[in-house]
């Protein structure tokens, strides 16, 4: 069950399909597909490797076919030299597509999702606006009356004070004169 090998594969910047006939110069997009082929082409190849290694008898003694198992064993290889070979395609894929994006700058995922604002949005965003707002001057309102209850605070607690040493000074000449 041997595939046959992919054509030019292993070769700087050959391709295979209509990319070969476009030219050398190949978009991004078209390598990432070719990419996403390669990589579908990588697991087939493993899981088809898998299943030999499954079907494989090990050499424990036991008779077996020598051409059977020599078959098996050069099928396997194929199997791996094709693997080696689709690794260092997928490479040659990724290292274009890296130096075609090497320029860009990267863009936030949130500016390329397409966004279509309707009526109701905008009216919830503005309400949403008016109700920050509002809660932005209670706050306002609030940290300035929590500031003029602490100079009140500290008013009359002054006046407190005051009033404790007048007391306290009152106390003492009461207690002097007996």
């Amino acid at each position: 069950m041997a595939t046959p090998p992919v054509p030019g594969a292993g070769m700087p910047g050959a391709f295979s399909g209509p990319q070969a006939q476009a030219g050398r110069e190949v978009n991004t997009a078209s390598l990432c597909r070719i990419g996403q082929e390669t990589v579908q082409d990588i697991v087939s190849r493993t899981m088809e490797i898998f299943q030999l290694l499954r079907n494989m008898q090990l050499p424990n003694g036991v008779s077996y076919h020598t051409a059977t198992h020599q078959d098996r064993q050069g099928k396997l290889q194929e199997h791996l030299r094709q693997l080696s070979v689709l690794f260092r395609k997928l490479r040659l894929v990724y290292d274009k597509c890296n130096e075609n994006c090497a320029g860009l700058d990267p863009v936030p995922m949130e500016q390329l999702i397409p966004y279509v604002e309707d009526d109701s949005t905008k009216h919830e965003d503005r309400s949403l606006a008016n109700q920050l707002r509002l809660a932005n001057e209670e706050r306002r309102e609030i940290v300035e009356v929590n500031k003029n209850l602490k100079q009140k605070n500290q008013q009359l607690k002054q006046i407190m004070d005051q009033l404790r040493n007048l007391i306290w000074d009152i106390n003492a000449m009461l207690a002097m004169r007996n």
